[in-house]
């Protein structure tokens, strides 16, 4: 597993729970039954941490020091490596095959 696949970024169910923690107390509010807010003031620091350790993750990652400039230099640098081990790879494959001697 990658780096960045390591970087947990599951923040829909915690906001899918945020946001029906929300509509439950409007609901109960409309109904004009006594309703407690916790669920929503529970789910919402959960949120903030799991953001902040995606933050710290995220900074952790190879490469983040880099400006967008210096990563397209980067990128093309390495772009051009490639083209190049793949000409030596078909040069390599074309040459003559010499059998070695048998001992």
């Amino acid at each position: 597993m990658s780096q960045v696949e390591a970087v947990n970024t599951d923040f829909l169910p915690i906001i899918y729970d945020i946001i029906r923690s929300i509509e439950k107390e409007t609901y109960e509010t409309t109904q004009k039954q006594p309703h407690e807010n916790t669920d929503t003031n529970l789910k919402i620091p959960e949120l903030k941490t799991k953001l902040q350790q995606a933050r710290e993750q995220i900074n952790k990652l190879p490469g983040v020091d880099y400006t967008k400039e210096e990563q397209i230099r980067r990128l093309e640098a390495l772009r051009e490596q490639l083209v190049q081990k793949r000409q030596l790879l078909l040069k390599y494959k074309s040459m003559c095959h010499f059998d070695s001697p048998k001992i």
